[in-house]
């Protein structure tokens, strides 16, 4: 089985390229997913941060209300951390559980793991190989200006909130180019995946 963590930035096009995995026989994990299983209302993630950042944290049906959580951490880096702690060892497990059971059901897996922070979060060193969807600055700002209504300024705040494309780039074992017309883009990503097939 080989575990691959594929990343990219904001509006690079990570998504679709984990769909075109996922088609080709991969087992897809999503981190955000596993995020948003992980605080669930009555789950014990979800009880700690209810009990770390109050209840005005919550919609009104107990749901976690992402946005005011957002606002309360965002750029307060001791909140982020904490908020860190409480998730992402959570999601770290159901990660594994989910890649021992791909591993269980397939041997020779190849196990695409989805996540935003691969880098950041130090998740590469778990990994077995990296894969980083690029695309230009240009072409992100002008994906989120349309898909998040996000004005330019806002666009760039977002981007230069994460980690430099060009710093992924460079530590990434393969790279997609995220601005390829979606035919040419499925067909490098079949070929990935034969290649990382033929290699278990």
């Amino acid at each position: 089985m080989i575990l691959v963590g594929l990343t990219g930035g904001i509006a690079t096009g990570k998504s679709t390229v984990a769909g075109m995995f996922k088609r080709c026989g991969a087992t897809v994990i999503d981190a955000d997913a596993l995020a948003r299983e992980v605080v669930l209302p009555g789950k014990p993630a979800w009880r700690e941060i209810v009990s770390t950042f109050g209840k005005t944290v919550l919609n009104p049906d107990h749901t976690l209300n992402r946005q005011a959580l957002g606002t309360m951490v965002f750029g307060h880096p001791a909140k982020l951390r904490q908020l860190e702690r409480i998730i992402h060892p959570r999601v770290a497990r159901e990660q594994a559980r989910r890649t021992k059971q791909a591993a269980r059901n397939d041997p020779r897996a190849i196990v695409i793991y989805d996540v935003p922070l691969l880098f950041e979060a130090g998740i590469d060193t778990r990994v077995d190989t990296t894969i980083v969807v690029t695309v230009g600055r240009e072409t992100q700002i002008a994906r989120l200006k349309k898909r998040n209504g996000l004005s330019r300024a806002e666009a760039l705040r977002r981007i230069k909130s994460q980690m430099p494309l060009a710093e992924k780039r460079r530590r990434a074992d393969y790279t997609l180019d995220g601005t390829l017309p979606l035919l040419q883009l499925k067909q490098q990503v079949r070929l990935l995946y034969q290649s990382l097939r033929a290699s278990t």
